[in-house]
């Protein structure tokens, strides 16, 4: 049987666990910590690691809003950065890792994040990350329900898209 490629929820625990992490650290966002438009580059760059559809198509309509350029986005969703300033490139590259390791980025690099922007504004950072990470597995947990109650659960093959 095809298993489900996206990063998602698998237990009511984990969910929880991220809704009290957001609770105990909502403070610093809330001073205006980070301009909207980084906080939309993090949110792209977790999302194009987590795969969400629905944070995707949101995210970008809320980027450009932010005085994003489409081409800065696309560039986001893939993966890359090069056109994102260059003081928050070591963020973005931090927000990546730190999705690609389930939340539990490399100890070392958490250290030299924290040197790299301060303890306030790394705290402020992580919050944006565990907020869309919320969103992101939220509706990529959505989406396996979808899966399961479709061509998953029959094991049949998933329809490709038109070409």
């Amino acid at each position: 049987m095809n298993s489900f490629p996206k990063r998602r929820y698998h237990s009511l625990a984990e969910f929880s666990r991220d809704v009290l992490a957001i609770l105990r650290a909502r403070a610093p966002l809330a001073r205006g910590t980070i301009s909207p438009a980084f906080r939309e580059r993090l949110m792209l760059a977790v999302t194009a690691v987590n795969a969400c559809r629905y944070c995707a198509r949101f995210h970008t309509q809320v980027a450009l809003a932010a005085d994003l350029h489409a081409a800065e986005i696309a560039q986001l969703l893939a993966g890359e950065f090069t056109g994102a300033p260059a003081n928050e490139i070591p963020a973005l590259v931090y927000a990546q890792h730190w999705a690609e390791m389930n939340a539990q980025p490399e100890p070392a690099l958490h250290t030299q994040f924290i040197a790299a922007y301060g303890a306030e504004t790394a705290r402020a950072i992580e919050l944006v990350l565990r907020m869309i990470r919320i969103g992101n597995l939220a509706g990529n947990t959505f989406d396996y329900i979808l899966y399961r109650l479709s061509f998953g659960r029959l094991g049949l093959p998933r329809p490709q898209p038109a070409a």
